[in-house]
């Protein structure tokens, strides 16, 4: 009989507070900070600092490389946009948590997306150098903008959301024209990466940051109703020698700024209210920037051109002036003076006048990315965010003489990497360490219970109580931790070296410890009250010390108690027995040193893994190698049995958790979803789940399931995922030669082929065959009817009750919006003639107007120049070509005349008192007029100074 296995799967993922790849975002509420978690959004509530929600791609949809790259929240909405390492945007409501649309378009990690400020249009750059704008209420891609020869770093709308301005590495910013789908302007001057871009709210500048040291400004040309070009920003002084401007420059070169920082520009920012500009560098600091009006701006400028005439004056005053010469040089002093005095009272406005270094803020360690809240506290100019490459958040006030830190979140996460991890005797409560803090979490929950400061800790042990844990540390130490009141009791010098095994006693009654320093020493622990002290505390002891002759790397000890395996740093293994430490056997024949081993539960096998990539499981009764797997792509760093079973889990430094059978010599399953090296694992006494920690500062929980797998079926399944991943390479000829992008542009088709829209393709021929059958047998059954022979028609069991037609409209009830362009590309031409037959019997659907404007469209669109030759296509298109136009026309008045009915009720209501569409902010502005009304009205009868006396 074939044998059975229970499957294990991700259950649980936490201690990511903020991961480095992509940037956090508030919401446009302003209360919710949206933080990046490797393949998670962590919604945070700033105030309490608590994560209320997490956006979590669904479990079919995850990949290894699904990492978020990029967040974009829509301006007045709970919509947000998320971008992840594998190209796809998901569309989430970050109020209900939920993913409301995928998009699919770019080959690579998405590393930058913006709304227009209607939120109806969403840009996004991608490392594949393209740009492609989606209609976010379709869900579907619009266009696909080519042009850039290196990666997108940013893009940002302008002109009122018809432009759109991006950013790249090849040093270029590019201007594109959305209506016409055509680069307008491209603008040279930088001398290396453009990473970030930006436009105030009013948009009169655009900032840009680069790798050099300055940040540069350019204003932006706007178009007036009659079409006339007007400046945005009016204190900028244009040159009076180009009478005609060229029509398409959009952006013109302000001015420059000398930035603080050596290092390059991350994130340019400007504040939701247009008074502020962040300049974030791949450091440690943010320089924060203030944005003068255009009257303190004019005033600067002014006393700039004061300055300099006076100290030119004071220049000639030093040099003295011949008398002679005066009377020579009255008129031209005349003329200068008067030139000086129209200088000075209309001075041309530059960069250093309107922006203003206000302060340079510097965090502790090093700025991943910044965001301003949207709405601006009372008692400040603005409220900054943080995340920091320690997984750390922390959240600035920016006042105008200083800016203060007003809240941190730190303590769900680890500072750096998980190297152990530990559960206690009932899996109530889980240890981690890391190389400054343990923390102890509850395992089905994922919440942070305690923190405590340490040292670098290796290895970790939880001892039977559950009150009491031990930490080994890279300098030598053992520290006894009180998990009940979360502090550090004891820090004992126990080796020479740094700790890296640590090992509990089967009687439960001491533990081992294996050190670099080549010492296997022996501890016993017991509750001692000390002189001074009200309660008992842990103290533990040295029994006893087997010197080893080079570093020991893990230790364990057989469940009888018997036997104790020293991996040492030559790559063998050394058994001996426990209580007399007379050698055994050794166990050889990795070819680099074995980084972790166990023994199982009956004592009968001992499981080693190396830095070779190899697993090697051993008999302990003669200590012969039962099998070497060739189990990791890169090291195997922690190894162990399933209780009271020949069941191994293995993790290593590819990132991946392997389940084996060690009787078998069998792989049974492969998880992934950690996005680093995986350091370490722990399982459950019952072996009911598994916990790992990795150098992304993740903990991951793996439950076991009832769901029963096959191995054969599991191997089938993995030579599947083989095949489809070489598909995938397939769709792009990577020997084909680039096409040559023309230097102003392209645009191409938004939408990427994949192995859905080929599976969708390949459905819509075998129903528009079958259907074709169908049609057939139906006409025939009518002839034979007319000859008054027929039988009773049987329809055909695959359509379900449907007709002919509907079972063919019926294949694109599945097909995503956003699928529906490519899926329509793969059809031939022959059956794309088929389909096009069918659109005159759907029009009669009204809600499926849209889906066939859609489908007919694309059709002509793609067979354009066949359909012109074909004679039998002229009959279909000109069919339904007067139908489609009357109900496209029919749909546009209803829609018309709902708008406008709207329009009149909203303006009916406006007009009450008890308005629901009356506008606060207008109604609150009366109230405060009236107010400043009523006090102005009481000093001048001397009221208020009365009460104030």
């Amino acid at each position: 009989m074939v044998k059975a296995y229970l499957r294990y799967e991700p259950a649980a993922s936490f201690g990511v507070i903020a991961s480095v790849e992509s940037n956090i975002a508030y919401d446009s509420s302003g209360k919710h900070l949206l933080s990046p978690a490797l393949e998670k959004v962590g919604v945070w509530h700033v105030r309490p600092g608590i994560c209320t929600k997490t956006l979590t791609p669904s479990p079919a949809s995850r990949v290894s490389s699904l990492a978020v790259t990029s967040i974009a929240p829509a301006p007045s909405s709970s919509q947000v946009a998320v971008g992840y390492a594998d190209g796809s945007i998901r569309i989430w409501d970050s109020d209900a948590g939920t993913c409301e649309t995928t998009l699919s378009g770019h080959k690579g990690a998405v590393t930058a997306l913006r709304y227009n400020k209607a939120a109806s249009v969403l840009a996004s750059g991608s490392k594949d150098n393209d740009i492609i704008l989606w209609d976010v209420v379709g869900e579907t891609g619009m266009f696909r903008l080519r042009g850039h020869r290196d990666q997108v770093t940013d893009v940002v709308f302008v002109g009122s959301g018809k432009k759109l301005v991006s950013s790249s590495k090849d040093k270029f910013l590019r201007v594109w024209d959305l209506d016409s789908e055509y680069c307008i302007q491209i603008v040279g001057g930088h001398h290396s990466e453009i990473w970030s871009i930006d436009v105030d709210p009013e948009e009169r500048y655009l900032v840009t940051g680069s790798a050099d040291k300055v940040l540069r400004f350019y204003s932006i040309k706007h178009e007036s109703v009659d079409g006339q070009s007007v400046n945005g920003d009016s204190a900028v002084v244009g040159d009076g020698g180009s009478s005609v401007q060229n029509k398409w420059e959009v952006l013109r070169q302000f001015g420059e700024i000398q930035r603080q920082s050596k290092e390059r520009v991350a994130t340019v920012q400007f504040s939701k209210a247009g008074k502020l500009l962040a300049c974030q560098v791949a450091g440690k600091t943010v320089e924060i920037y203030r944005i003068l009006d255009e009257a303190e701006a004019k005033k600067k400028a002014r006393r700039r051109v004061h300055r300099k005439k006076e100290k030119k004056h004071a220049k000639e005053a030093l040099g003295g002036t011949e008398n002679g010469d005066m009377n020579k040089g009255v008129k031209g002093d005349i003329t200068s003076e008067t030139q000086g005095l129209i200088e000075t009272s209309n001075p041309a406005v530059t960069v250093p006048d309107v922006f203003k270094l206000l302060h340079t803020l510097r965090a502790s360690k090093k700025i991943c990315s910044i965001s301003f809240c949207p709405v601006t506290p009372k008692n400040s100019l603005a409220s900054l965010a943080l995340s920091l490459n320690n997984n750390l958040l922390e959240f600035y006030s920016i006042e105008s003489s200083e800016a203060t830190k007003t809240l941190a979140i730190e303590l769900q996460g680890h500072r750096s990497d998980v190297r152990s991890v530990t559960l206690s005797s009932d899996n109530s409560l889980l240890m981690s360490t890391s190389h400054n803090a343990v923390k102890i979490w509850n395992p089905s929950t994922g919440s942070c219970l305690r923190t405590i400061d340490s040292g670098y800790g290796l290895c970790s042990l939880i001892l039977p109580s559950n009150k009491y844990g031990l930490v080994g540390t890279k300098d030598g130490t053992i520290e006894i931790i009180d998990i009940g009141s979360g502090t550090r009791l004891e820090a004992m010098e126990a080796h020479g070296a740094s700790v890296r095994s640590i090992a509990l006693l089967p009687d439960k009654n001491g533990f081992v410890t294996g050190s670099a320093d080549h010492d296997v020493k022996f501890w016993e622990y017991q509750l001692k009250q000390k002189p001074g002290q009200a309660t008992k505390q842990l103290s533990v002891s040295n029994v006893s010390t087997m010197k080893m002759n080079d570093d020991v790397l893990v230790v364990a000890i057989s469940p009888d108690s018997k036997y104790i395996a020293v991996a040492l740093l030559d790559g063998t293994v050394k058994v001996h027995f426990a209580d007399t430490f007379k050698f055994f056997l050794s166990l050889y024949g990795h070819k680099l040193p074995v980084l972790c081993m166990d023994i199982s539960s009956d004592g009968d096998l001992i499981v080693t893994g190396s830095a070779d990539k190899n697993l090697k499981i051993w008999g302990l009764d003669f200590g012969d190698c039962h099998k070497s797997i060739f189990a990791h792509a890169d090291s195997v760093m922690a190894v162990q049995f399933v209780p009271k079973t020949h069941y191994v889990f293995s993790v290593g430094k590819d990132r991946l958790i392997k389940y084996w059978d060690a009787d078998k010599f069998e792989l049974l399953l492969t998880l992934e979803g950690h996005h680093a090296d995986v350091w370490c694992l722990a399982i459950s006494n019952r072996g009911d789940f598994v916990v790992t920690g990795s150098h992304d500062r993740s903990i991951r929980r793996w439950d076991r399931t009832e769901e029963q797998f096959f191995i054969e079926e599991e191997k089938e399944k993995r030579l599947e995922e083989m095949f489809e991943a070489d598909l995938d390479n397939a769709f792009e000829n990577k020997y084909a030669p680039k096409e040559e992008v023309p230097e102003e542009g392209a645009v191409a088709l938004a939408g990427k082929k994949t192995q859905e829209t080929l599976t969708a393709s390949d459905l819509i021929i075998e129903r528009l065959d079958i259907a074709e059958a169908e049609k057939k047998r139906i006409a025939e059954h009518e002839e034979e009817k007319n000859n008054k022979n027929a039988a009773a028609f049987q329809a055909n069991p695959l359509m379900n009750g449907l007709s002919p037609s509907d079972y063919v409209l019926s294949a694109f009830s599945d097909i995503h919006s956003n699928d529906l362009e490519q899926t329509l590309l793969a059809l031939p031409f022959s059956d794309a003639l088929k389909l096009l037959s069918y659109l005159k019997d759907w029009t009669s659907y009204s809600d499926k107007v849209e889906l066939i404007c859609r489908i007919g469209t694309l059709l002509l669109q793609t067979h354009y120049n066949q359909l012109l030759t074909t004679p039998a296509a002229r009959p279909i298109l000109t069919a339904f070509s007067d139908i489609f136009y009357e109900h496209v026309k029919g749909w546009k008045d209803i829609f018309g005349f709902n708008l406008a009915a709207m329009d009149h009720i909203q303006q009916i209501l406006a007009t009450r008192s008890d308005a629901i569409f009356r506008d606060a902010r207008s109604k609150l502005l009366e109230i405060r007029a009236k107010q400043s009304k009523r006090v102005a009205e009481r000093s001048d009868t001397g009221e208020g100074k009365r009460r104030k006396k």
